[in-house]
């Protein structure tokens, strides 16, 4: 298994975990949410009360939910006599549901729940047809889902499409399921159908909504054609017209198409100058260096003036970026005006109070941060929260440019977790570094002051974490050298600093790296591992790198990245049977995009294609960016 990068103590963007560590949603990246082939459901480990399928997401009523039978209603106080008036009968409704259909249900839920899902979606499936019931679709689909079958999924919401092909929902579990499944090709016209079925007031939100439903499609050029298509009658519509050249804009943007993002952006803008979402693309736009896009943005502050009950979404977005940009008098200007009109909104008054300190107006910059603190209490949201990290820290700088050094340690102590201070800052850091200004990105992390022992580690450890988000591996690596340098035995610092040797090339380096971290800690088995799968992967001293692995293996017997790693390198000695028998095991215990690279590799090469292509659509569908599996498809020319 390619060695990964270790948890980083900064929590700001995902953490980079050492392998044998990774992340799946919540804590850890989503990796349980992999189809099995079609129709093959086994059941779900143990977990399928927290599986929680990428699929289900944004779907309204995913879950199927029925009363329990034979559920009593509090019996109401008696009356009193003199009140007591003749019994109202309730008319009694009667259920469809016949005695041998209830008892298919039952049979199938309980073959679920023992073990036998694949028994349990066929009848459970079969009802729904006989019924022509959605709720019974909808947990056809789920439970193919939870048993990790997509193909299933999609047989199932299928069928319900074509027994009620007006539903709404059964056209969009449609779309969601195949583009889980990475078969962009074939949503166009399921896409159609998602608009054609949604009312005219839920529309514009379906279509803003697409830019993220295809975000992860492998082939961004040929999503953008589908969705360009199926958009072809909203593009000419009066009251779609802003919100679907928007969407087109976006995925342009994300392909990097700037001009012709650009160009979309100006034709929604036309089609509905008061529409905030060409001004808010206009405004990502600026942020890339588009300055043309900065007219659409003021035309549409014209068009729509805020007022003290309309939404002044754009104009606050309007003034981060001009911040970000530097542009302070512009900025200023637009946060003094938010203020006046909107002085209950509280993020003005934070963005106002910056501004107020960098010109050292400290006494006004004081009081909007009062104004601020206030009403993010009041709004007790986590957004809130983190402002208020934000404005102790900036309580803090104003006590020490009074020199009142005691009051800056008492707003810095309001700071309960040293994390988010650092949190605040790599974000600062990050916006700058995007602009190119490395320099100024890494003094600000730089001259956070320490003021608890793990504080100078923190720092550290946070300014590597920017510079391997950029992409700097060679100065992330300084970074942790000189982390190591100050922390010797920080067995974390040393693995980090492995790991960029390793994106370097430098594995001589990595090597020496590792084998100092296993002599500190012997019982490190991701040190074992990734210095084993690196030896096995670039093909040298095999019967060396095995032995790691199996140490590895030894010291984590349950771990799936390093059984990954075992079955790499027997097939890299040429025990392919063996190696086919390790890796399904590992895919079977985590289903994981670089394990379905390896094992679809060994497959392909063992002449089980059908198998290695379906293994590989699975990955996709678990990790379309990741870069194993792309580098495997690469090379072997293949495209599932």
């Amino acid at each position: 298994m390619q060695p990964v990068d270790s948890i980083c103590p900064v929590v700001v963007h995902e953490p980079h975990a050492p392998k044998g560590a990774r992340t799946v949603l919540g804590g850890e990246r989503s990796r349980d949410a992999g189809p099995l082939p079609s129709h093959t459901l086994s059941s779900p480990a143990a977990s399928a009360p927290a599986f929680t399928s990428r699929v289900l997401r944004g779907l309204a009523g995913a879950a199927l939910i029925a009363a329990a039978p034979g559920t009593l209603a509090q019996a109401p106080k008696a009356a009193p006599a003199a009140e007591v008036a003749a019994p109202i009968t309730a008319p009694v409704l009667n259920s469809d549901l016949t005695a041998p259909l209830f008892y298919q249900l039952l049979l199938g839920e309980i073959q679920i729940r023992q073990g036998d899902p694949g028994t349990g979606f066929s009848l459970i499936l079969d009802a729904a047809g006989k019924q022509r019931d959605p709720l019974l679709y909808r947990r056809a689909v789920e439970v193919a889902l939870q048993a990790r079958s997509g193909d299933a999924a999609l047989t199932a919401a299928q069928a319900w499409v074509q027994a009620l092909p007006e539903s709404p929902e059964a056209h969009r579990y449609v779309l969601q399921i195949l583009l889980a499944l990475n078969r962009v090709g074939e949503s166009g016209p399921v896409l159609r159908a998602v608009l054609e079925r949604s009312s005219a007031a839920e529309r514009n939100d379906i279509i803003n909504g697409i830019p993220q439903a295809y975000a992860r499609a492998a082939d961004k050029a040929q999503a953008l054609r589908v969705v360009r298509e199926a958009l072809t009658t909203t593009l000419r519509q009066r009251e779609h017209a802003a919100a679907a050249w928007t969407t087109i804009g976006r995925m342009e943007l994300a392909q990097d198409q700037l001009p012709q993002a650009l160009a979309s952006a100006k034709t929604a803008h036309e089609a509905d100058p008061s529409s905030p979402l060409p001004a808010l693309l206009a405004l990502e736009l600026m942020e890339r260096g588009q300055t043309a896009a900065e007219a659409l943005v003021r035309g549409h502050l014209q068009a729509a003036k805020p007022s003290p009950q309309g939404p002044a979404t754009v104009a606050l977005a309007y003034a981060r970026v001009l911040l970000d940009l530097q542009r302070n008098p512009e900025a200023r200007a637009q946060l003094e005006a938010l203020t006046t009109q909107r002085p209950e909104m509280a993020e003005p008054w934070l963005l106002q109070a910056t501004l107020q300190v960098q010109d050292n107006a400290l006494p006004a910059a004081s009081e909007s941060l009062q104004k601020f603190m206030t009403l993010a209490r009041q709004a007790g949201d986590e957004r809130s929260q983190r402002g208020l990290t934000q404005a102790y820290l900036l309580m803090a700088q104003i006590a020490e440019k009074q020199n009142d050094y005691t009051g800056a340690n008492t707003w810095l102590d309001r700071i309960e977790n040293a994390d988010e201070i650092m949190a605040a800052q790599m974000r600062r850091a990050s916006l700058l570094a995007r602009q190119g200004q490395f320099a100024q990105a890494r003094a600000l992390l730089r001259n956070q002051p320490e003021r608890r022992p793990g504080d100078a580690r923190l720092k550290l450890a946070a300014e590597a974490q920017l510079l391997r988000d950029m992409k700097a591996w060679q100065q992330a690596y300084e970074v942790y050298a000189e982390a190591s340098a100050r922390f010797p035995q920080d067995t974390d610092l040393i693995y980090d600093q492995a790991m960029m040797a390793e994106k370097l090339g430098q594995f001589d380096g990595m090597e020496q790296l590792l084998r100092r971290l296993i002599a500190i800690k012997p019982d490190h088995h991701h040190a074992y591992n990734a210095l084993g799968y690196s030896l096995a992967d670039r093909g040298v001293r095999l019967p060396e790198a095995r032995q790691l692995i199996e140490k590895a293996l030894a010291l984590a017997p349950d771990d799936a990245y390093i059984l990954d790693s075992l079955g790499w390198v027997e097939f890299r000695m040429g025990n392919t049977a063996r190696a086919l028998s390790i890796l399904q095991s590992a895919y079977g215990k985590r289903p994981d995009a670089e394990i379905a690279a390896h094992l679809g590799e060994v497959l392909w090469v063992s002449g089980q294609r059908e198998q290695a292509l379906k293994i590989w659509r699975e990955g996709l569908l678990l990790a379309s960016d990741n870069e194993t599996l792309q580098a495997t498809l690469k090379r072997l020319g293949v495209h599932p």
